[in-house]
């Protein structure tokens, strides 16, 4: 299990670093983005490659209940723009956390173009090992990443200890279809159905648990659009990139492997 583990955890690595070495450049992918998932509202220069919207930042904002001299981490970072928006929404310090060292670069760089550095900063780590101090922050996020975690229960561990008592951990994640994620590259690892369980028994206190509106049309309707114009994708990404961009669309139309999308909100007792 360890050997398969670090494997799953090199495949995401490696696959996300091509990808976000490839954004820049990548305008029909982000077309896609902005036309299926963010929406004319969603505000300009914190755009992301995840399935976030504006309504579900401003509730996820609203939750986490953050202010001036507050810290918030955000697990799974990307590139930063949610986890930059929610700093510059609340006014609490950032710390992004990501895996992919392409990413913490870009999300430092888009601080720094936001005006937002000193707010801010990125380092690399994994959601369950994040380097960072006990009670070290009282506001916990992360959107679509959780999914991807091969041990859930350590990354909800280690989330209890970041927070203080009383410190939220808001999230929005898909919950897995074991059966549907058999054999399946990192999803089939640790294929978790409903993330409560885990919460509560990581010392959370689970106060919200919804599925997310129209979630599944909106990840069909943007996978089947990069689909539709793979080819232009691929000329302007590359093909290191646009290989573990369509290896994850493909395994998603095929095996629909998700059982629901969630937003959770939580509170460390």
């Amino acid at each position: 299990m360890p050997e398969s583990r670090t494997t799953d955890q090199e495949i995401v690595e490696a696959g996300y670093d091509a990808v976000y070495a490839a954004l820049p450049r990548a305008g029909t992918l982000h077309g896609i983005w902005r036309d299926h998932v963010l929406g004319p509202e969603y505000p300009t220069g914190f755009e992301h490659i995840s399935f976030l919207s504006a309504p579900e930042l401003e509730r996820m904002a609203s939750e986490l209940r953050l202010g001036a001299g507050t810290t918030l981490v955000d697990l799974g970072c990307g590139e930063g723009a949610p986890g930059l928006w929610m700093a510059r929404r609340t006014g609490a310090h950032l710390i992004g956390i990501d895996l992919s060292a392409v990413g913490v670069a870009h999300s430092a760089q888009r601080a720094a173009d936001l005006g937002l550095g000193e707010m801010a900063r990125f380092a690399t780590g994994t959601f369950a090992d994040t380097g960072l101090a006990a009670s070290s922050c009282q506001g916990l996020m992360s959107a679509d990443a959780l999914q991807y975690a091969p041990d859930k229960r350590a990354v909800f561990a280690e989330a209890a200890r970041l927070l203080g008592s009383g410190g939220r951990f808001v999230f929005v994640a898909f919950e897995l279809d074991p059966p549907r994620t058999q054999g399946l590259p990192v999803l089939g690892t640790d294929p978790v159905d409903d993330y409560r369980p885990v919460l509560e028994g990581a010392g959370f206190a689970v106060d919200a648990y919804e599925e997310t509106p129209a979630w599944r049309e909106r990840l069909a309707a943007t996978y089947e659009a990069v689909l539709a114009q793979q080819e232009e994708i691929g000329k302007e990404m590359g093909e290191e990139a646009i290989g573990p961009l369509l290896m994850e669309v493909a395994l998603t139309l095929q095996h629909q492997p998700y059982r629901r999308r969630i937003l959770a909100v939580s509170t460390r007792r």
